[in-house]
């Protein structure tokens, strides 16, 4: 598979004849400030070893055009060693020196050196990102994560500039306008682990102190950084603040020092993803800094994403995986460990199980449903396949499945196992069995039989509870049903729940098993009088869905929000949102148990999740011709809890977003536009700037806000963050022109940034405009594999999922959809995974609708 698209079988064929000694990247970004220069200057030297003497290879690099290409001294002519995604080199020695210089290109789509001026002050920030194979956009490189080696960069910037890498700099020199950053050589780490971030970057510094075991002291210097404009914003100390904690809850969990030295943080414009685990040199995206008052649950969130990618540190830099077929070996247990952490580690996020249950999970179970499901081990063939492969099923199911292993094998086996795993595998790559035959070791469990049903098969399991009582009201049998695909063994709690004299649900009796085979009795539980509610992996210890019987289920439609803990009713849920997706549910009976309970709900991630869930079940999975007036009972519901709300509560914050997303009479848009003129106030609440542009979008979405009056808002807020809303504001409007204009903004040319593509999809896909909207379900179809030709993956991957006619819930949408799949066997395989996920999220609401319409 030659080209951009590097295969498993060339990686393991180049890993088998070569070992990588180190590389030297010098970087010139002087031209960076120049909005009309393209490119910047790239040399690389690697020093690496053939097993092979005489043999032939190929090092990685996408750039416009390559300087000269010299191995072992020897000059090779570019034009002839270089296709445009390899440099080809022959004839290798024993031991080799090979020199590329090349002039790559600066990214606007987040892949490779990101470059981003700051609509604000003028300031120009970069930043790069790599994984899985975006290091090639940067500099000539063996990408593939098994061929680990120290790195040195020497980066050329502005004077004026701030410049990081991994490892600490040990000179900066200053020569007229520029400054040159020497940085030590890293530790042996993977290519797509290494980083620059350079600018004009405000940084907030702090340390880190801790005494060893062995009475030495370790010190890391700690900074978070973000662009100047967000100065004023930035909560650096209460990142920081975590980020201690973090660490000393690692170090005592882990027992093997953190080996990278330093560790910044910095937050940066249009990022991709959520963060990105680079040793010595964490990026987070920017929204992470937050502009205007948010909920409890986003500094949650964001706390989360600071330990995740601390986890990393040792899950995944340290110790990384062979290929991306082990990709879990880092993602599955850095998800784990960001929940793991926020409790064990002290923070004030105490509700972060919760919080995975409801949210996290729900991402899992939606990914393994999917016709394109696969085992947490997954069979990665090349690099689109591993681009793919960051979903639902490697973060979120990958970390309930160690949650579940934490339940069956101990918590200190579990931490045992990763200690000896990091002490024999340092600096190195694993696989699967590399980690099982350790935690064997500790736990005295066959982990083999347990691999084998949990992390190398797909699906969800269901379990079911059946429950048999006497004339007296006490049970004579409690059983747990499991179906679904292949039966695996579950350690889960059973809880069962009454009313307490106030009339609270409350657990009255809790049960520990094992769950074996299709079906398993609950022996403890006979003699007992039957409770109102049986709540099966009560605690969450395991991955599935659950089921009610019919009793249970009637006391959740009386009393959901009666119930007294906060994880068993964020289970109870879930479990009603997958009976919903599942056409088990009609989508009106969903949005009714929303309505009624919703304003009980004391856990605000929760309730942020049922907001965004009855929306859904509303424009997706309700009948067409009841979808109207579900939609009004959305608004009226959250205008009602809005005003119910206390003053200056984040749940009155959430029912003010909700109000915006549903507004849609002209009571709702008429406080909508109220709220925006300072002719209407709800007590404590405070419209500020990011809510000011929620309101925005709901008029500019009901055809009530047209381009002059969002100009005039964006003049207000002339930021990153303004441009994007006001970009997303337009696209939504409901006129062919507004549709039009964001089609082709994003179709007709390349020159848009990550982050605007992001936003006029957004806009362009209202589910209320599905009639505008359709006459673009055709192009979408016609216009798939020139996209995943020409585009880059990352820009390609947005465009086939957000235009996708999802709101065209019909069956002539699912034929046309059918008729691309089966008329294009031939395309990309990654392309077509995306294509019939969209498919089967399609012919889902079809069946929940026919539920719904029952």
């Amino acid at each position: 598979m030659p080209g951009k698209n590097l295969s498993r079988d060339e990686a393991q064929q180049r890993a088998s004849i070569l070992t990588v000694d180190g590389y030297r990247v010098r970087l010139d970004v002087t031209s960076a400030p120049e909005p009309a220069a393209a490119t910047f200057r790239s040399t690389t030297t690697i020093a690496f070893r053939c097993a092979e003497p005489g043999a032939s290879t190929f090092v990685d690099l996408l750039a416009p055009a390559v300087r000269a290409v010299t191995l072992n001294g020897r000059a090779l002519d570019p034009a002839a060693a270089y296709d445009g995604a390899r440099v080809h080199v022959d004839g290798l020695a024993a031991e080799n020196v090979l020199t590329v210089e090349a002039d790559c290109a600066y990214s606007r789509t987040g892949e490779g050196l990101h470059r981003f001026t700051d609509p604000a002050d003028g300031e120009t920030y970069l930043y790069t990102h790599y994984e899985p194979a975006d290091a090639r956009r940067v500099f000539a490189t063996f990408e593939q994560p098994d061929l680990k080696a120290p790195f040195t960069f020497t980066v050329t910037a502005p004077a004026a500039w701030d410049v990081r890498s991994n490892a600490p700099h040990e000179s900066v020199t200053t020569e007229d306008a520029a400054r040159t950053w020497e940085f030590a050589p890293t530790k042996a780490i993977s290519t797509y682990l290494t980083a620059v971030v350079a600018g004009p970057y405000h940084v907030a510094r702090d340390h880190y102190s801790r005494t060893l075991d062995d009475g030495t002291v370790l010190d890391i210097p700690l900074s978070a950084m973000c662009r100047r404009s967000l100065a004023p914003y930035f909560d650096a100390d209460e990142i920081l603040g975590v980020t201690k904690l973090g660490l000393d809850f690692f170090h005592e969990r882990f027992a093997y020092p953190y080996p990278f030295g330093k560790y910044d943080q910095a937050f940066v414009p249009e990022y991709n993803i959520g963060a990105m685990e680079n040793p010595g040199c964490v990026t987070f995206r920017e929204e992470f800094v937050f502009r205007s008052k948010v909920t409890d649950a986003a500094y949650e969130g964001r706390a989360n994403v600071v330990l995740h990618e601390m986890a990393h540190m040792w899950f995944g830099d340290l110790v990384t995986m062979r290929w991306w077929d082990d990709l879990w070996l880092k993602e599955s247990f850095a998800d784990f460990m960001g929940s793991y952490g926020l409790v064990g580690a002290g923070t004030r996020y105490q509700s972060a199980w919760v919080t995975f249950a409801n949210q996290r999970k729900a991402w899992a179970y939606r990914q393994d449903q999917f016709p394109t499901t696969h085992p947490i081990t997954a069979d990665i063939r090349d690099l689109e396949d591993a681009k793919l492969n960051f979903d639902g099923i490697t973060y979120a199911k990958g970390a309930s499945v160690l949650k579940q292993l934490v339940a069956y094998a101990g918590a200190e086996a579990f931490f045992e196992g990763a200690r000896r795993y990091f002490q024999r595998h340092a600096f190195g790559n694993t696989e699967l069995a590399d980690l099982l035959d350790i935690l064997e070791e500790t736990s005295g469990r066959d982990l083999k039989s347990w691999a084998a049903a949990w992390l190398q098969t797909a699906g969800v399991n269901t379990l079911t509870p059946q429950l048999t009582a006497d004339a007296e009201g006490r049970i004579t049998e409690l059983a747990v049903l499991q179906d679904g695909g292949v039966l695996r063994p579950h350690r889960i709690a059973v809880g069962l729940y009454d009313r307490d004299a106030d009339g609270a649900l409350v657990r009255t009796a809790r049960f520990e098993l094992d769950v074996t085979g299709a079906r398993t009795t609950v022996a403890e539980a006979v003699g007992l009088t039957r409770p109102a509610l049986v709540l099966l992996n009560d605690d969450d210890l395991t991955y599935c869905k659950i089921r009610f019987d019919e009793e249970s289920l009637e006391t959740l439609r009386t009393g959901l929000g009666d119930i007294q803990d906060d994880l068993a009713r964020a289970l109870a849920w879930s479990a009603l949102w997958n009976l919903t997706r599942d056409a088990l549910m009609p989508a009106r009976d969903y949005v009714a148990l929303v309505l009624r309970f919703a304003g009980q709900e004391a856990n605000i991630g929760v309730l942020q999740s049922l907001h965004t869930q009855a929306k859904g079940a509303v424009d997706l999975y309700a009948d067409p011709a009841w979808r109207g007036e579900g939609g009004r009972l959305l608004a009226d519901g959250a205008l009602h809890e809005l005003r119910a709300a206390a003053p200056g509560s984040d749940h009155q914050l959430a029912w003010a977003r909700f109000l915006a997303q549903t507004a849609n009479g002209s009571e709702h848009l008429g406080l909508v536009r109220g709220l925006l003129a300072g002719t209407a106030r709800i007590d404590g609440l405070e419209v500020d700037q990011e809510l000011r542009w929620a309101l925005w979008l709901a008029l500019a979405a009901a055809g009530q806000a047209g381009e002059e009056e969002l100009a005039g808002e964006l003049a207000a807020d002339n930021t990153a963050g303004g441009r994007r809303q006001y970009t997303q504001s337009l696209a939504a409007r409901p006129t062919p022109e507004a549709k039009a204009a964001a089609w082709s903004a994003v179709i007709d040319s390349d020159e848009l940034p990550n982050a605007l593509v992001e936003a006029n999809i957004a806009g362009f896909a209202v589910p209320a405009h599905r009639d505008l909207t359709a006459l673009y379900a055709a192009p979408y179809f016609k216009l798939l594999e020139r996209v995943w030709a020409e585009r880059t993956i990352e820009i390609a991957m947005r465009i086939v999922g957000g235009f996708f006619p999802q709101s065209q819930v019909d069956e002539a949408t699912l034929a046309e959809a059918d008729g691309w799949l089966a008329g294009h066997p031939q395309a990309a395989p990654a392309l077509r995974r995306l294509v019939l996920e969209r498919r089967d999220d399609l012919a889902r609401a079809l069946r929940a609708q026919a539920c719904d319409r029952a």
